[in-house]
């Protein structure tokens, strides 16, 4: 499929640095199929980026410019010494700036299946998995939870 190609890709990520962040993007940028709950990600050993293609097919493509922004944002700051981690000021103001997207949009196949609701405190749990309902308890109260939706 032409749009998985990575020549492709890294073509998209130095559009958007240039455009973005007004300085050369002069690594690799990759498809990886292995990842699974991320959009992307950024190694700062090689400063190549990787990204997952099940989001270009389940989203529209500003979600996955959003996601390329959001890894550049990684990869400049790196680049330039200055804090490149989630937490850090200088990474939080430069996406800001960029439009980059903070957190990557769910996945259907991740999306949780089950919903639980406390009988007492009425908090609401999203859960992967089953969970018995007959010993696990509400971690607020303690009070019992009922199954409100199976997906």
């Amino acid at each position: 499929m032409a749009l998985f190609e990575t020549e492709d890709l890294t073509k998209w990520v130095k559009e958007q640095s240039e455009t973005y962040f007004h300085r050369p993007f002069t690594h690799h940028a990759y498809w990886n199929r292995r990842l699974r709950s991320t959009g992307g990600r950024y190694n700062p050993r090689t400063h190549h980026l990787e990204f997952n293609p099940k989001y270009l097919k389940d989203y529209s493509l500003e979600v996955m410019y959003g996601l390329i922004r959001h890894e550049l944002c990684h990869y400049h700051l790196h680049l330039m010494n200055k804090g490149y981690h989630h937490g850090d000021a200088d990474f939080k103001h430069l996406l800001k700036q960029v439009g980059g997207l903070r957190y990557a949009p769910p996945l259907p196949e991740n999306k949780p299946k089950y919903h639980y609701r406390c009988l007492w405190s009425h908090n609401d749990f999203y859960r992967q998995r089953r969970v018995d309902t007959i010993k696990s308890v509400c971690g607020i109260c303690l009070g019992r939870l009922e199954l409100i939706e199976d997906e």
